[in-house]
């Protein structure tokens, strides 16, 4: 199911600032080099990222699920002069390519990646976070919203992706995954610390705002 149809996202993409050649020829690589190259956030997706992060000016950001690296690059960008982003994810395997973005993107000593389970790693960053992007296993996005959510300062972001889940959340009969999506809009809508609403961008982006 398509959220947004072809002709629109045309539009959209040649009415919106040009992807810039570095995230263009990553994209390019992960679609070409790597499995399941549809995780990549993309120039849509990215470029919203950016623009997020440059409104909040953060000083702490922690990215769950780094992929190769399209999200982190993206959401970097806005950090604060001396702002840090850590980046987790369990596949080691994609770490050399991660790397080599992050030290032609210059932000290099912006961004921490970390490899390994992030249900062990989140509880030992001593941080404060502006802003929390959630984008790995789907199964324990519920168990990564509880982690962090400590670590996130009043009126920082909780952002979860894929919560609409090629549409499938409206679906009667659903399966596994869709049930553990549906399950984590469910948690956060009945937050009361937080506010929250869902941007059906790309695959769905789930915003929750610290009180």
């Amino acid at each position: 199911m398509h959220l947004v149809s072809a002709e629109i996202e045309n539009y959209i993409e040649q009415h919106s600032t040009a992807e810039e050649p570095l995230l263009k020829e990553l994209n390019r690589e992960t679609h070409v080099k790597v499995q399941m190259p549809q995780m990549l956030s993309g120039h849509l997706q990215g470029q919203f990222l950016e623009m997020l992060s440059f409104m909040q000016r953060p000083k702490r950001i922690l990215e769950i699920g780094t992929f190769t690296g399209y999200s982190g690059l993206c959401l970097a960008k806005g950090l604060t002069e001396d702002g840090l982003l850590y980046t987790i994810d369990i596949n080691e395997e994609l770490q050399p390519l991660v790397e080599q973005y992050i030290s032609r993107s210059g932000l290099s000593t912006k961004i921490k990646q970390l490899i390994g389970n992030a249900r062990d790693i989140i509880p030992t960053l001593n941080e404060t976070f502006d802003l929390v992007f959630i984008d790995a296993d789907k199964s324990n996005y519920c168990n990564y919203y509880d982690l962090v959510f400590d670590k996130v300062r009043p009126g920082g972001y909780i952002i979860a992706d894929n919560v609409l889940w090629s549409g499938k959340v409206i679906a009667e009969k659903k399966d596994k995954d869709t049930v553990v999506i549906d399950t984590y809009n469910k948690k956060v809508v009945s937050d009361k610390r937080v506010e929250t609403f869902i941007l059906p961008l790309r695959d769905g982006l789930n915003i929750a705002r610290k009180l």
